[in-house]
């Protein structure tokens, strides 16, 4: 399969940088071809879940030691957003949930992502789908933010909920991690 970031995929051309409306992007070098690669963020759902009266952080498999965050994954054709959250929660945790508000959208330009980030009621026991490794529950006045991303949802959730959560400093390795080139987990 060709690499969208190095040949044309409509051609298959090879692309080269130019700038196009202010911006610079890949161009196909093939003058009758002349596709432009966008490269537009992916929209990605994120949940703030909200389990027997504290919210839930887990640990996908992927992650380095000590990351921890919340649920997200991918839309499916024809799916709200509302909607795949609701499915992510419950393939990820195995609950099931309702969304009470939307939070806000979030770009995430590591992984050149528009994260949509809901909160959820979840009920049921937690059972994790194999592509998370460990969990955990917090009380909301102890609620800790990232730096970025899904962080400053959970940030602004708990703001409008009347906390005041603090910035959590993260473990090198993570750090490390959130520095590393974006073709990486």
């Amino acid at each position: 399969m060709n690499d969208p970031r190095r040949f044309c995929p409509v051609c298959a051309g090879p692309l080269t940088r130019r700038e196009v409306n202010d911006f610079e992007r890949l161009i196909c070098a093939d003058a009758d071809c002349g596709h432009v690669f966008w490269d537009n963020p992916v929209p990605v759902v994120a949940g703030i879940v909200e389990h027997e009266g504290q919210l839930v952080f887990a640990r996908n498999a992927l992650w380095p030691e000590g990351m921890y965050g919340l649920v997200t994954g991918f839309l499916e054709p024809r799916e709200t957003p509302a909607e795949g959250i609701v499915r992510e929660v419950a393939e990820e945790l195995g609950i099931d949930t309702r969304v009470t508000c939307f939070v806000g959208a979030y770009g995430f330009a590591r992984k050149n992502q528009l994260l949509l980030a809901y909160h959820l009621i979840g009920e049921g026991e937690i059972t994790l789908d194999p592509e998370l490794v460990d969990y955990f529950h917090v009380d909301k006045a102890k609620a800790e933010y990232w730096p970025g991303g899904t962080g400053l949802a959970v940030r602004d959730w708990l703001r409008s909920q009347g906390y005041d959560p603090q910035p959590r400093e993260l473990p090198a390795a993570v750090k490390a991690w959130m520095n590393a080139p974006p073709d990486q987990p």
